[in-house]
C-alpha cells in the first residue's frame, strides 16, 4: 500500500490513485512489488531536522529515503521536501514543479529497486532510470 502523508505542509496537487498505479509500473520493469511505501511530504526544515538525525548529514536535499525492503517486495518511507522540489525545479527543470515533484517521486522507488546516484557513474545511470519511468507515466495530469 502506498500513503501520502505530510508534515508541516499541504498535500501537493497529485492524481493519488495515477501516481500509485504508476509507482506500481516502475516497480514492476524492475521485478519488484509494492508493500508498504510511505511519502510523507515535507518542509526544508524537516527534512534537514531528518538528515541530521538518522543520517549525521548537515544539508538541506529533496528526498530521504529508507529502504525497509524484502526481498523483490519494496517498502520503505520516503521523505520529501516541496520547499527544495520548488528550488530545483526553478533551477534545473525549466519551472516545471509537476515534472520535478514526479521525478523526485520516483527518484525514491528507483532507490528502493537498487538503483544508486553516489558512486562513479551511477547519477548518469539513475537520471536514465528516472527519464525512462518520467515517459511511462506519460502526460502530467
Amino acid at each position: 500500500m502506498i500513503t501520502y502523508q505530510t508534515e508541516g505542509v499541504a498535500l501537493p496537487d497529485i492524481d493519488r490513485r495515477q501516481t500509485t498505479e504508476w509507482i506500481k509500473a516502475v516497480a514492476a520493469s524492475y521485478g519488484k512489488r509494492v508493500g508498504d511505501i510511505a511519502y510523507i511530504f515535507c518542509s526544508d526544515e524537516k527534512i534537514l531536522e531528518v538528515n541530521r538525525q538518522y543520517l549525521q548529514h548537515d544539508y538541506y536535499t529533496d528526498i530521504i529515503t529508507f529502504d525497509y525492503c524484502e526481498g523483490n517486495r519494496l517498502n520503505g518511507d520516503l521523505f520529501i521536501s516541496l520547499d527544495t522540489v520548488r528550488t530545483n525545479a526553478e533551477q534545473f527543470a525549466d519551472g516545471d514543479y509537476r515534472r520535478e515533484l514526479h521525478r523526485v517521486i520516483i527518484h525514491g522507488i528507483l532507490h528502493l529497486c537498487g538503483i544508486n546516484d553516489k558512486g562513479p557513474g551511477e547519477r548518469e545511470i539513475m537520471e536514465a532510470a528516472e527519464n525512462r519511468a518520467l515517459a511511462l507515466r506519460g502526460r502530467d495530469e
